[in-house]
């Protein structure tokens, strides 16, 4: 994949680490960049997103057990809500944030300058198809949005717990995609917006029930039947 190692190594690799993977801040690419909602009443490229390699992603059957154990409540309040409230992105050493080391992860032969910006690379965002070779025109996308994860659990967690949710490596809650495509989702849940590539339904069902279920997020009714139905989508 032309991709290099991620962390301190040695000899001729030390001298490449210089063009190793990475992100930009620029505007475009601040990340998970949606808005704080208001107030609610009522190809080749990026295989850990691409085929379906997420960290922690559980198989069809595993998300089919995970989703009938959810528990089913109308969404919460949005009062005390901000994205403030989910400090990100965490540094992960070698002056790189989460936002850089996802786009280092989702990336094909990413390269990073000294302060660990991706000067260069190809991505292709899994949402809607589109390959970018700027990171500036990417956003990293929380798979279950900080507002949503507010409305059906987080409001009570403690703030360590939510930074870990809006920095987790570890489980399939982070991944690179269109800027234009996170923003149309914002903090819908998938009964209310679906990749526009139906061909990423399964991987999509697959990690935002994973994600609920690690953190006992709750789920609405109409989520839950959704994400049934998309993962009728995954292969036999």
């Amino acid at each position: 994949m032309g991709r290099q190692t991620y962390g301190r190594v040695s000899g001729l690799v030390a001298a490449l680490l210089l063009a190793v993977t990475g992100c930009s801040t620029g505007t475009a690419g601040e990340g998970d960049a949606k808005p704080s909602p208001p107030p609610r009443t009522g190809a080749p490229g990026g295989t850990a997103a691409q085929d379906g390699t997420l960290p922690g992603l559980p198989t069809p059957a595993q998300a089919r057990t995970r989703l009938a154990g959810l528990k089913m409540a109308p969404q919460g309040s949005m009062t005390g809500y901000s994205r403030d409230r989910f400090p990100h992105w965490a540094e992960q050493g070698q002056s790189c944030n989460t936002r850089e080391a996802v786009l280092e992860r989702d990336g094909t032969d990413v390269r990073r300058d000294d302060e660990c910006r991706a000067v260069s690379g190809s991505w292709v965002s899994v949402y809607d198809g589109k390959t970018y070779t700027k990171a500036s025109g990417l956003d990293i996308d929380h798979m279950v949005p900080l507002a949503n994860a507010w409305r059906s659990g987080a409001n009570t967690w403690p703030q360590d717990r939510r930074k870990a949710f809006a920095n987790d490596l570890t489980h399939p809650q982070l991944l690179a995609v269109s800027a234009v495509s996170n923003r149309s989702k914002g903090d819908q849940g998938p009964d209310e917006w679906q990749p526009p590539s139906r061909a990423y339904w399964c991987v999509y069902a697959r990690a935002w029930t994973s994600v609920k279920s690690t953190y006992d997020l709750t789920v609405t009714k109409s989520e839950k039947s959704m994400l049934g139905r998309m993962l009728d989508t995954c292969p036999a």
